[in-house]
């Protein structure tokens, strides 16, 4: 194989230290990812924090704060009715006094070992970061809920555009959106935002700005991988990222071709359409590997992600996101012609 994907590091290196930590943000550029993904969120005064979700109590110690008890809410986004601490309820400098958290403690324990060191950080804490790398590194920004955000009065776009901006990122070529809402892509290159634009597409289910627009008749993200919604996506998008179980789905992963690539379908397709397409989320543990891939009992255990990574990759994929960076680089070695 000659064309290999590059290694987007999810949330940072997830898989070693809290998510969207700094610590996680500069290992994963230590351990050689070409990019870092982060989740876009906004403050009660419109800061942009890097979450993985707005509602923190599992990625945060804010349980632990009596001073935030009365900010303790039930919210209903996108259709699921969440009760927690969410961070358009706080401002930035009360989110500030908060300390990160590992969110899946019982499969990365050495990871929860770093609770509590760092704080939260801010969008323009990532572009320092990234900008005092020894290397050329990408951004892949997530913003996140845009079409509930801005019913609640944060308009993502303007909010994005206006750190971006400020901090010399504006139409920078290291930079790339994405979302699993298309308006909000289409109003950050209304904008002059800037990079490329790539659609997140559930396994199931409907986008959210689409289910506002047209109800139950909104497009599923099933029906928008069709050949013609494909070419249609690529009239206005870059790309889409996908689920890596759709990116797999009915993949013959001992029989490659000729030239030692797996066929995926909507890979494949999606080049014949003119997107890159990217892959979500790499890891290794036994809990989110195929079944003949497992290894052992226990599920925080590694199985065999070594094959798993490498066949994800051979589907001539243009991206992949990995928790752990470092894995998903050793194996893309491994491919080199």
């Amino acid at each position: 194989m000659t064309d290999l994907p590059l290694v987007i590091a999810h949330r940072g290196a997830s898989g070693h230290r809290p998510e969207h930590s700094r610590a996680a943000y500069e290992l994963a550029i230590e351990l050689g990812a070409d990019a870092i993904e982060p989740d876009i969120v906004p403050t009660k005064d419109g800061v942009l924090v890097l979450r993985h979700e707005n509602e923190i109590s599992g990625t945060t110690d804010v349980a632990s704060h009596p001073e935030f008890r009365p900010l303790r809410t039930t919210k209903t986004i996108e259709g699921q009715t969440l009760t927690g601490w969410f961070t358009e309820d706080f401002t930035w400098a009360e989110l500030a006094t908060l300390r990160v958290r590992e969110r899946l403690p019982e499969l990365r324990p050495e990871s929860a070992a770093h609770d509590g060191e760092e704080p939260i950080l801010r969008l323009e804490d990532l572009l320092a970061i990234i900008d005092a790398a020894p290397r050329p590194i990408g951004l892949v920004a997530e913003v996140k809920h845009a079409a509930f955000f801005d019913r609640a009065g944060f308009p993502m776009d303007e909010l994005v555009d206006g750190v971006l901006g400020a901090h010399g990122w504006r139409d920078d070529a290291r930079l790339t959106f994405e979302s699993f809402e298309k308006q909000v892509l289409l109003d950050l290159a209304a904008r002059g935002a800037g990079g490329r634009s790539v659609y997140l597409m559930e396994a199931r289910g409907a986008a959210a700005d689409e289910v506002d627009r047209h109800g139950s008749a909104a497009p599923t993200y099933e029906s928008e991988r069709s050949d013609a919604s494909l070419a249609a996506l690529a009239r206005s998008f870059d790309g889409i990222s996908m689920a890596v179980g759709t990116v797999m789905a009915g993949v013959d992963t001992v029989a490659p071709d000729t030239a030692g690539r797996l066929v995926s379908s909507i890979v494949d397709r999606a080049h014949d359409a003119g997107l890159v397409a990217y892959a979500w989320t790499l890891r290794p543990e036994n809990r989110f590997l195929p079944g003949p891939l497992k290894r052992g009992g226990e599920v925080a255990a590694h199985g065999d992600w070594q094959r798993w990574y490498t066949s994800v990759m051979r589907t001539g994929i243009d991206g992949v996101f990995a928790d752990h960076p470092d894995l998903a680089v050793a194996a893309r070695s491994t491919l080199r012609s």
